[in-house]
C-alpha cells in the first residue's frame, strides 16, 4: 500500500518553506564546544580520534577540532586531529576557535602548515550589550579587534569564520557594523550564535533575515552559519527555524553536550534532516557514535532520549504492543516502524521492542514468549500475565524466562531468528 494511504503528513501540507539555500551542512562541535560541559571527562586523544571517525562515518561535513590557544595539550591534540585528517583522507572540513587575538590564531596557522591540512579559523567576540557592559569594550575597540584579526588569518592563508557570541541579544547596528567590517576584512562565512539560549523560534527568523540583508549589501559571497544552545529547550526547533531562513551550515554536539544545559544536539539534527528530506546519509550508526561519547565523556544517554535512549522503540503498553505485534504478524516491518512511531527505527539501526508490565494485554505475553521460540501455552500466559498486573515495573528478561523455565541463551538465539 502506498504510503501516503496511510500517514496524512501536515508536515508538509499547505505552504511549504524549504531551506532558502539549497542543501544545509553540519558542523560537529563535540571536540571543542561539547567539551566545555562541567560534567564531561575530556577524552583521550584516542578517543578524540575514534570519535572524528565517526564523524567521517555519519557523513557529517566539518568539525571543530579545538581552540589550540587555550593551552600545549589542546594545541597537541589539534596537531594530531588535523594530522588524522589529511593523512586518513576524512571527508571532513576542519575549523578550530580562535579570539580575535594574533596569539590565538597563530597556532592554528602552525597546525596548518604542519600538517598540510587547511583549517578555517572560527574568530569570536562578543557581540551584546550587556556583554559590552561587562567587559567595559566599546564598539570601536571591538571593530578594531575584528578587523586586525580576520585581516591577520586571511593574511595567513586561513579561511574565516566571523563568529559573534550572543548575536541573539546584540542590537541591528553593532551587528551591521561588526559584519560589514568582518567581510571587508576577509571573512568568506560568519557565524549567528545564541550563546546563552536566548532566542525563540521568531527571534532565529528575524535574525537570520536581517543579517541576510546586510550580507547582500556587501555584495560578497559569504556564507552564514547557526550556533545554537539549549537554556530554554528550544536548541533544536530554533536550528531547524535557521535552516529555513536560510543558513548554510547548522552547529551541534553529539548528545547536545555543552556549557551549562548543552547545545543543539547534531544527533536529533540528523536525525530531522533525514527526516524532512533534506539528507540522505546512513545513519545506521548513529547509534554507535553517541554511545561512544556517552562512554568516553561520562554523560549517560536518558532512557528517554529521543531515536537513541533505551525506551524510544519500547513498549509495554497493551493497546500500543498490539498494534505493532499486529504488524509484526503481517510480516511488515516497515509497518510495525511506524504504526506506534514517528520514527522510522531501522534509519537508525533500531527495531521495535515488546515488554511486558503491568500495562500490558496478552498479546505482549503472546508475543514475547514466541520470539523467543517458547510455546505459548494458555497457563504459562495466564501466570505471566497475572503476575506482571501485580508489579509496579516491567518484568526482567530474568524473571520472565524463569517463569517459563527457559534458559536465557536459547531465547536469545530463538529471538534473533525470528526478526
Amino acid at each position: 500500500m502506498d504510503e501516503r494511504e496511510l500517514i496524512y503528513d501536515w508536515n508538509v501540507e499547505g505552504e511549504r518553506r524549504a531551506p532558502a539555500r539549497g542543501n544545509v551542512q553540519l558542523d560537529d562541535e563535540t571536540l571543542r564546544d561539547g567539551l566545555q560541559s562541567p560534567s564531561v571527562r575530556a577524552p583521550s586523544i584516542d578517543q578524540k580520534l575514534r570519535v572524528l571517525h565517526h564523524i567521517a562515518e555519519l557523513g557529517i561535513e566539518s568539525a571543530n577540532i579545538g581552540l589550540p590557544g587555550a593551552g600545549p595539550a589542546v594545541k597537541r591534540d589539534v596537531l594530531r586531529l588535523a594530522r588524522e585528517i589529511r593523512e586518513q583522507k576524512l571527508e571532513i572540513s576542519p575549523n578550530c576557535a580562535a579570539r580575535t587575538l594574533r596569539v590565538d590564531i597563530d597556532p592554528i596557522v602552525e597546525a596548518s602548515e604542519v600538517t598540510g591540512q587547511a583549517i578555517e579559523a572560527a574568530v569570536f567576540i562578543g557581540s551584546s550589550p550587556i556583554r559590552q557592559y561587562a567587559e567595559d569594550w566599546t564598539i570601536d575597540g571591538m571593530l578594531k579587534h575584528t578587523i586586525d584579526a580576520v585581516e591577520y588569518a586571511s593574511g595567513k592563508g586561513l579561511p574565516v569564520m566571523y563568529v559573534t557570541e550572543d548575536t541573539t541579544r546584540a542590537h541591528p547596528e553593532t551587528i551591521r557594523r561588526l559584519y560589514t567590517a568582518a567581510v571587508e576584512a576577509g571573512a568568506t562565512r560568519v557565524c549567528v550564535c545564541d550563546t546563552v539560549g536566548h532566542a525563540t523560534p521568531d527571534g532565529v527568523w528575524n535574525l537570520i533575515s536581517f543579517i541576510r540583508s546586510v550580507l547582500e549589501k556587501t555584495g560578497r559571497n559569504v556564507k552564514i552559519d547557526w550556533h545554537g544552545h539549549n537554556d530554554r529547550g528550544l536548541g533544536l526547533i530554533n536550528s531547524l527555524t535557521a535552516a529555513y531562513a536560510g543558513v548554510d551550515r547548522v552547529h551541534g554536539t553529539a548528545l547536545g553536550i555543552g556549557e551549562r544545559v548543552g547545545n543543539t544536539s547534531i544527533d536529533q539534527l540528523l536525525v530531522n534532516f533525514k527526516l524532512l528530506g533534506w539528507s540522505t546519509n546512513d545513519l545506521t550508526s548513529l547509534g554507535d557514535y553517541c554511545d561512544y561519547v556517552s562512554q568516553v565523556t561520562k554523560v549517560p544517554i536518558p532512557a528517554n532520549y529521543p531515536v537513541l535512549g533505551r525506551d524510544a522503540f519500547r513498549t509495554a503498553t497493551g493497546v500500543h504492543a498490539a498494534a505493532v505485534i499486529k504488524a509484526m504478524k503481517k510480516g511488515d516491518h516497515w509497518l510495525a516502524n511506524r504504526v506506534y512511531s514517528g520514527v522510522p527505527a531501522e534509519h537508525f539501526g533500531r527495531s521495535q521492542v515488546i515488554e511486558i508490565g503491568p500495562m500490558s494485554g496478552q498479546s505482549n505475553v503472546i508475543f514475547w514468549l514466541e520470539s523467543r521460540g517458547i510455546d505459548p501455552k494458555p497457563e504459562l500466559v495466564q501466570r505471566i500475565f497475572s503476575a506482571c498486573k501485580e508489579r509496579e515495573a516491567i518484568l526482567s528478561e530474568e524473571e520472565l524466562l524463569t517463569m517459563a523455565g527457559a534458559s536465557r541463551r536459547s531465547a536469545v538465539t530463538a529471538s534473533r531468528a525470528s526478526r
